[in-house]
């Protein structure tokens, strides 16, 4: 049961709003006035505050001052409630943090309105979201848009691309996303002696192509299919159109895409401090768990050479280290694809 702190100094008012809300399965707390509305909300950190602006003792805008300052309620959702409703008071209490605004009078419904949109948004922020479409899907129905996915994954187009195909790039302007429906596709950047660093693998329920759309820039870096895949293609109209038509679907969407950034500055920092056993054992790992999708039988089918680019070393290197690795059976190789026997050693192998 959510509880809900209504802050407001007419007694009738409060009383009507506590019943209501009591009366659709909510707990309600009630205060008065602002100092001890504060207080509550130290004491109880509800899911919901409802607060009136004009009040003796301390104003809403004063009651959401002091809970901004503090770290235990700042992220608490806050509806300000007021008899008036001119620009000016409406923008001064969303600067100070408010999540919306009911101006009186008001009825029951549009009250009971603004309190489950409130609340179910809340959820939706708190929430982690997977990757592909299956988080898409459930970011979007968390906050009752379910339309919006719909139309955006149903009946796309779909190419069909063969193995080391160029799919996009460095230099070239975004025209579209890309979802991998099947297969998978690594993103690499070449320095000018034409040698390769891989920086990102994709496999499917995953999206790319979307960063240099974000930033309005050109594509930063080529992609190419590692197999045979399939991709479904987004064009550049239909994911502006998502991201813009409500604004929480746009900061969710953007934080779900952009969730590889930190892995990216991880894999700098290990290329340039890790040993070579280490790169080589972490670009295993990458792929292993990449792929695998929790077969401790997966067989990692790649060349040599894509898995130097992944590590950031040479490919003579990656042979040598991947013999020594069977030696000391931390991996076997079968008809040239490699098996990982000692999952937990490799993943902590001393640099």
């Amino acid at each position: 049961m959510k509880t809900i702190l209504l802050i407001e100094d007419n007694l009738d008012i409060r009383e009507n709003m506590a019943e209501i809300m009591e009366l659709s399965n909510y707990k309600v707390l009630t205060a008065p006035d602002g100092k001890e509305g504060v207080e509550l909300a130290i004491q109880h950190k509800p899911d919901l505050i409802v607060c009136d602006i004009m009040m003796p003792v301390l104003d809403g805008y004063g009651v959401i001052h002091m809970l901004q300052k503090n770290p235990d309620t700042q992220n608490i959702p806050f509806i300000f409630l007021t008899a008036k409703a001119e620009r000016t008071e409406i923008r001064k209490g969303m600067e100070l943090g408010a999540d919306d605004y009911i101006t009186k009078p008001f009825n029951g419904t549009e009250l009971l309105g603004a309190v489950e949109s409130r609340l179910r948004k809340a959820d939706f922020i708190k929430k982690e979201i997977a990757a592909g479409i299956e988080g898409l899907d459930s970011l979007v129905a968390t906050i009752g848009g379910k339309d919006v996915l719909k139309n955006f994954t149903n009946d796309r187009s779909t190419g069909q691309y063969r193995k080391k195909q160029l799919i996009y790039s460095e230099g070239n302007h975004p025209h579209r996303i890309y979802y991998v429906e099947r297969g998978k596709v690594k993103a690499y950047k070449t320095n000018d002696d034409g040698k390769e660093l891989v920086i990102g693998l994709y496999s499917p329920g995953d999206f790319f192509g979307y960063i240099a759309m974000l930033e309005n820039t050109s594509y930063k870096e080529n992609t190419e299919t590692l197999e045979e895949t399939e991709l479904a293609i987004i064009p550049r109209e239909d994911f502006e159109h998502l991201i813009n038509n409500n604004r929480d679907v746009m900061q969710k969407f953007i934080k779900l895409l952009a969730n590889n950034v930190t892995e990216r500055e991880q894999q700098l920092l290990n290329l340039a401090y890790n040993s070579l056993r280490k790169k080589v054992a972490d670009a295993l790992m990458t792929i292993y768990n990449k792929y695998s999708a929790g077969n401790p039988e997966f067989e990692i089918d790649i060349s040599r050479e894509n898995l130097a680019n992944i590590a950031g070393t040479a490919k003579e290197s990656v042979i040598r280290t991947l013999s020594d690795f069977k030696d000391e059976k931390l991996i076997d190789i079968r008809h040239g694809d490699i098996v990982i026997l000692n999952e937990k050693k490799l993943q902590n192998l001393a640099n």
